[in-house]
């Protein structure tokens, strides 16, 4: 049987996610939510098969109508879904999101989840050396058996010249420790081509003194995470091996891209009214692969990625409500073009 070829494969969580209806209201009064699907790697995977790429995903599920209901969400968006094993005894997580006036509060239901049971041989299953890319979230990192799965998925990629991204995608809840997060990232590095971050992110990677790490309001979306973020980026791109390429997202500010010759390009942004920043990193991500995916430079790829960010911002959540390929160039031509 041929293997059927992919842009992308990403990899990590996937989860109902429960969007407040009551917008701008505090999390404690909301009175409705409304479901989508969600996870990091989930919802790059729907934003860059929406932008035309190939994609699949390689997650896992519980036997429970939460993962048939994000399965059948996928199949919908053409994301292909047979790697995608069920975990007998595990749940699908979940995730409720408030759209407060000025945070967006997060709570995860990821206990026993089944996405973190992914293994070895979930990820042997799946035809990673035949794809163009490899996205990991970092989440995949916390535990095992889903963290040997990452590190055994980009070991794979990196030495059948598959390009890998890593998203740091940092949930400050989900890991025991903070110094735990870095450690596990600064382990991949070495087989990670590109990654993805904040500047909060990309202190909690690179930071070993716990003196030197403050985290709060680790439950809001983007937690303040004290560093020297100029000094991090150095250090992440000088590891030999590592990546060739930082993206540094700065929300309305737009991104930079850092490379391991030293160049740094800024990308501008684009001025919307924000409903909900939720997602916005993941869609940055998909256009930015995307990009990449149809060999564009840096800059033009950013642009692109940002555009799709822009997009996001304006809805009410994050898969479901990704861009498509016709409506993000339109977008970035109605915003003054690349």
């Amino acid at each position: 049987m041929t293997t059927q070829h992919f842009d992308l494969i990403t990899l990590g969580r996937s989860s109902i996610d429960l969007y407040s209806n009551d917008v701008g209201a505090p999390f404690e009064a909301i009175t409705s939510f409304a479901a989508y699907v969600g996870g990091s790697p989930t919802n790059i995977a729907v934003g860059a098969r929406r932008l035309g790429l190939q994609v699949a995903l390689l997650t896992a599920v519980g036997q429970d109508k939460v993962g048939d209901f994000i399965r059948h969400f996928l199949d919908r968006e053409g994301v292909e879904t047979r790697y995608i094993p069920v975990k007998p005894g595990k749940r699908t997580s979940a995730v409720l999101l408030g759209i407060e006036k000025d945070r967006f509060p997060l709570v995860y239901y990821r206990d026993n989840c089944a996405d973190m049971a992914l293994t070895i041989d979930d990820v042997a299953a799946a035809p990673i050396a035949e794809a163009d890319a490899l996205e990991i979230s970092a989440t995949a990192l916390y535990a095992e058996p889903s963290r040997s799965a990452a590190f055994f998925a980009a070991e794979q990629a990196r030495r059948a010249g598959v390009t890998v991204y890593l998203d740091l995608d940092f949930r400050a809840d989900q890991w025991h420790d903070p110094r735990a997060f870095g450690l596990a990232v600064r382990a991949l590095l070495p087989n990670a081509n590109v990654v993805f971050g904040t500047e909060e992110e990309i202190n909690a990677a690179m930071l070993v003194d716990p003196a030197d790490i403050e985290i709060f309001d680790q439950q809001i979306s983007a937690p303040i995470i004290r560093g020297d973020v100029a000094a991090n980026i150095d250090a992440m791109l000088a590891r030999r091996p590592g990546p060739e390429a930082l993206l540094v997202k700065r929300g309305a500010a737009g991104c930079t891209v850092h490379l391991d010759d030293g160049t740094v390009t800024a990308v501008p942004g684009f001025r919307v009214e924000v409903m909900n920043v939720l997602g916005a990193g993941d869609a940055f991500a998909a256009g930015v692969i995307y990009g990449r995916a149809r060999r564009w430079d840096w800059y033009r790829a950013a642009r692109m990625g940002n555009a799709c960010g822009a997009i996001v911002v304006t809805r009410h959540g994050c898969a479901n409500f990704n861009a498509y390929e016709d409506e993000a160039l339109a977008f970035i031509q109605d915003h003054g073009g690349f």
